[in-house]
């Protein structure tokens, strides 16, 4: 019986690429409130395939620069920057393959939406209610200054899938 991967216990961080560190960096903490934790870099390996071996990158791609964050006391963001030959500089949708987007837990759902919308950021659409198994959950898509999507959820009496979890 296959268990899974061994030794497997939690996340440990999420990394992303931006095109510009210091506009993330002012978003992430400016606005998002997480906590700047330190700076790597810059990488390059001229003279062999070492980054497209390893990090799946052109060979003569350079990580210019990576900044560590820390948000609400637990997520860990790994921010790169890079310069690299035939980069692709427009954000994925969650549709296109390899889309994403990082959901952030928040107490309030409509202060934090209002909180957003005071600071500039483009919310998309207002806060829709799950569902199903996720009943008891409101959530809503925002966007970051170079188009990476976020999104805020909110569940404070639960959701149904919990619910039944312990009821069950």
């Amino acid at each position: 019986m296959n268990t899974g991967l061994p030794g497997l216990t939690r996340l440990d961080h999420i990394g992303f690429t931006v095109p510009d560190l210091e506009e993330a960096r002012g978003f992430l903490v400016d606005v998002l409130g997480c906590e700047y934790m330190y700076t790597l870099g810059p990488y390059r390996h001229d003279g062999s395939d070492w980054m497209s071996e390893h990090l799946n990158v052109h060979p003569r791609a350079v990580m210019e620069e990576l900044h560590f964050f820390r948000c609400g006391g637990q997520a860990v963001f790994e921010v790169f920057q890079y310069s690299a030959p035939e980069q692709d500089t427009t954000p994925p949708r969650n549709s296109d393959i390899g889309g994403h987007h990082i959901a952030l837990y928040v107490d309030d759902l409509d202060v934090a939406v209002d909180y957003l919308k005071s600071q500039g950021v483009t919310v998309l659409g207002e806060p829709t209610a799950s569902k199903g198994p996720s009943e008891g959950q409101r959530w809503v898509y925002f966007l970051a200054p170079w188009g990476m999507q976020f999104e805020l959820v909110s569940y404070p009496h639960g959701k149904a899938f919990d619910r039944q979890t312990a009821a069950g």
